[in-house]
């Protein structure tokens, strides 16, 4: 083997991997005659279907062999190593002969920036062996939990803060118990408020796990739209709403009843709370025309702007604040029906008008005991 392949099998493999590709090597070499080392052809193959971005060159700076997501982002030109970033990471590696890394942002073929950790690594031979790796999903993730931690803070502190003044005006109001009842109805309000909002980040910290489902079963469309319809028929008299049901017979998907129940739930809760007295909400089920189980919600209330709804299914994303807490709402519920939509093999879409109303569609695969019928 050269000395190329096996320095780039030490740096940009793992010891698993590599040694997976090592055995392949030998036995490619074993195939042909004795004492050939893997050629120019051979180390482009192995490194065309890397999804590292990998580029292998002479001493003279000339494109030996490159990953194809090497060539994508431009570090490998032809026979020539680009961008400037990395012509310039690869002349300090040689100048001080020792690895030098840097990060770097560059276009991918569809047009999105992408952060690269870069890597520069001299070789004894006078080659050079630069890696890329894609850092853009960790920098959201980190990004993501930073503002999640931030906005919990937040949110957590508005009932926490209600809950520690009204104590202290029903402890002075003692001499009068109609204060103390009113401060006391008030208290129990923001500690079911508080007790949502932990439960409700608890429910999506769950559903991003890696293995959201805590329980699966063949689970009823219709028994999931009636749980959510009874859980809101009360909250719907309440404010003058129509609330109605029609679902498709004998529908059913894999998965966990109460996570589908909540994200329905959610949904109808949301319908209720942006409809105005006298609206209309409806929940139904039926078969969309590829075969998917889709379970409607549909208001004709205030509807919402073609800006907001590129937002809404963001964790603490409110279209109407004042209403939305006014309601009791955390602003973690469409957030929520997002990923136990996902958590299930399917989505969640919306369609809005302003003054309007609003429909939302949670698709989801039926289970395979229906399809294999």
């Amino acid at each position: 083997m050269t000395p190329y392949a096996s320095a780039l099998l030490g740096l940009v493999l793992g010891a698993g991997l590599a040694s997976l590709v090592l055995v392949m090597v030998v036995r490619r070499a074993a195939r042909q005659a004795r004492g050939q080392v893997v050629s120019r052809h051979h180390l482009a193959e192995i490194l065309q279907p890397m999804r590292a971005a990998v580029v292998v060159v002479t001493e003279r700076d000339k494109v030996l062999a490159a990953s194809t997501f090497a060539k994508s982002l431009g570090l490998a030109r032809g026979s020539s190593l680009g961008p400037e970033q990395a012509v310039a990471l690869l002349a300090k590696a040689r100048r001080t002969t020792a690895p030098q890394e840097t990060e770097i942002e560059l276009e991918n073929a569809a047009g999105e920036t992408l952060r690269l950790a870069l890597r520069a690594v001299p070789l004894s031979n006078g080659a050079a062996v630069i890696i890329g790796e894609d850092r853009s999903e960790d920098l959201r993730f980190s990004e993501t939990r930073r503002d999640f931690v931030t906005n919990i803070s937040h949110e957590l502190k508005t009932p926490i803060g209600a809950i520690a003044l009204l104590a202290e005006a029903a402890d002075s109001a003692v001499d009068d118990p109609e204060a103390v009842h009113r401060f006391l109805g008030k208290l129990a309000k923001e500690t079911q408020r508080l007790n949502e909002l932990v439960s409700q980040i608890i429910s999506l910290s769950r559903l991003q796990s890696d293995d959201p489902l805590l329980v699966t079963a063949e689970v009823s469309i219709t028994s999931v739209l009636q749980a959510a319809v009874n859980r809101c028929a009360e909250i719907a008299d309440g404010r003058g709403i129509s609330l109605s049901m029609q679902a498709a017979a004998e529908l059913q998907v894999s998965g966990d009843a109460r996570e589908l129940e909540t994200a329905v739930t959610n949904l109808v809760e949301n319908a209720i709370a942006y409809s105005e007295p006298g609206a209309r909400v409806a929940v139904t089920s039926g078969i969309d025309t590829d075969g998917m189980a889709a379970i409607r919600v549909s208001d004709n209330g205030i509807g919402i702007s073609a800006e907001d709804q590129a937002r809404i299914f963001e964790r603490f994303f409110r279209v109407d604040a004042d209403r939305s807490r006014a309601s009791g709402g955390t602003g973690l519920g469409l957030s929520i029906v997002k990923h136990a939509a996902v958590a299930h093999g399917g989505e969640v879409t919306v369609w809005s008008r302003p003054g309007q109303g609003s429909t939302f569609t949670i698709r989801l695969p039926l289970s395979k005991k229906r399809g294999d019928q």
